[in-house]
């Protein structure tokens, strides 16, 4: 994930201050010290670390926080608010048209990922913003860029809007939005060509294509793993097209942030969305708050709702809350959650975005076990609908079936009986302090054999 290793460094230099009951300036120069080691090793633009320190420790050592009763946490608030000042201070949403349909550009370097996040784009305007999306391929030089986005609309059940690669780009997003006002779809989003560097012809294009209708938007994509060069790559297209955006994808892979935080203080364009993943529904809304509470440990609890919600069907959470109440939990609502928690995206991350979670022992360098959750679901499926719904009946003869059904042991089988038995007693419990019947101290029972 990316951050990590600036989140380590910054979370573990706040702690050192954080339970100070007086902070000195020279508590705060040596804090600031750190931290700016930390931003140049996440790859911060060299300016942007500079303007940063300045403004934390102009704050820090002002007399309000001296002479606070918690000096520490002041300063703490304070690397957070600038945080989330570097990175624009909040979500910037999408400018729809009021009169359809709006009309967005993706633009950028090729190799950044450009088509897949046009794909992922029109899934998140349809799925959260409730809209109509036309996808347009009018990159005509890169062998497949049409057939690629072709084979993403359908995946997506999305219309896709092409006229080959033997027309302009230009009269491509010209008669594209004619369609779009014909078939009245409200949003076109045109996957305009990309090249390794940038040249004049390619910028050209995108100037032309621009003249059509005037857009409203222009998100420029940029691969977060290229650090530094995305900031550069940025100011070059925003100089020369005029963008009005940033895609950021891969930031789910290993790389140091420099590029997420640099980019919108170097541009003053905004971070508009990010890509977590590979899934077609892995592009979220950036929101700078979330991302420096999750730098410095505090957790993302937003976000981490707005995954539960975007998967939990209501009817079913109360269904479930009823099944907890009553015993009748089984195997096979069991198996249905782990898929719903899974779609969710990785469990380490997912742990991560709850408060607190960073001050787990061991938990930043948990990783789920993939094999272990693969041998419970085959477990499972191993067994017949009577043993899924009654498991005290799975006796030593049934446990030698279900084992050589599912290629486990029977060790892993009584394991995964015995966790799942806490695991209803623990949900009882949880179901009763939430309707204020007493209040107990909670463990999570079985959830430690899911890591390495």
């Amino acid at each position: 994930m990316a951050f990590e290793g600036l989140a380590e460094r910054l979370q573990g230099t706040i702690q050192k201050i954080k339970g100070k009951g007086k902070v000195s300036e020279q508590d705060v120069k040596e804090m600031m010290r750190e931290v700016r080691r930390a931003l140049i090793e996440a790859d911060v633009n060299l300016k942007v670390v500079k303007e940063f320190v300045a403004r934390v420790s102009e704050r820090a050592v002002g007399s309000d926080v001296m002479k606070s009763l918690t000096p520490g946490q002041q300063v703490i608030k304070i690397v957070q608010e600038e945080l989330q000042a570097l990175m624009g201070g909040e979500q910037s949403p999408i400018k729809f048209n009021t009169k359809p349909p709006t009309v967005i550009m993706m633009v950028g370097l090729q190799g950044a990922g450009k088509t897949t996040t046009t794909g992922k784009l029109a899934n998140v305007l349809r799925k959260k913003y409730n809209r109509k999306p036309l996808l347009v391929a009018a990159d005509v030089y890169r062998p497949a860029a049409i057939q690629q986005l072709e084979t993403i609309g359908k995946q997506l059940s999305l219309p896709v809007f092409s006229l080959g690669n033997e027309v302009s780009p230009v009269e491509i997003a010209r008669q594209a939005i004619e369609h779009a006002k014909e078939e009245h779809l409200d949003v076109v989003i045109i996957d305009t060509a990309g090249r390794l560097h940038i040249d004049e012809e390619l910028m050209q294009e995108l100037k032309d294509i621009r003249g059509i209708k005037e857009p409203d938007e222009v998100f420029l994509v940029v691969d977060s793993m290229t650090g530094q060069d995305a900031v550069n790559v940025a100011q070059n297209f925003d100089e020369a097209v005029g963008i009005t955006g940033v895609v950021l994808t891969k930031l789910d892979g290993d790389t140091r942030g420099g590029a997420a935080l640099s980019i919108r203080a170097v541009t003053e364009k905004p971070i508009k969305f990010v890509g977590m993943g590979e899934k077609m529904d892995a592009l979220e809304p950036f929101h700078p708050e979330r991302m420096a509470s999750r730098i410095l440990g505090m957790g993302d609890v937003l976000s981490l709702i707005e995954k539960a919600q975007a998967e939990v069907d209501m009817d079913k959470a109360k269904e479930l809350e009823e099944k907890f109440m009553t015993q009748t939990f089984t195997f096979d609502d069991f198996i249905e959650q782990l898929q719903a928690v899974k779609k969710m995206g990785p469990l380490d991350e997912i742990l991560k975005m709850i408060p607190g979670a960073s001050k787990i022992k061991g938990l930043d360098n948990a990783k789920v076990d993939e094999k272990q959750m693969a041998h419970i679901e085959a477990i499972i499926y191993s067994m017949t609908p009577a043993e899924k719904t009654n498991p005290e009946i799975i006796n030593a003869s049934r446990k030698k079936r279900i084992a050589k059904g599912s290629g486990t042991s029977i060790q892993e089988i009584n394991r995964l009986l015995k966790q799942f038995d806490d695991m209803k007693k623990m949900m009882k419990q949880m179901t009763t302090m939430t309707q204020g019947k007493g209040k107990k101290k909670m463990k999570l029972p079985g959830l430690d054999s899911l890591f390495k």
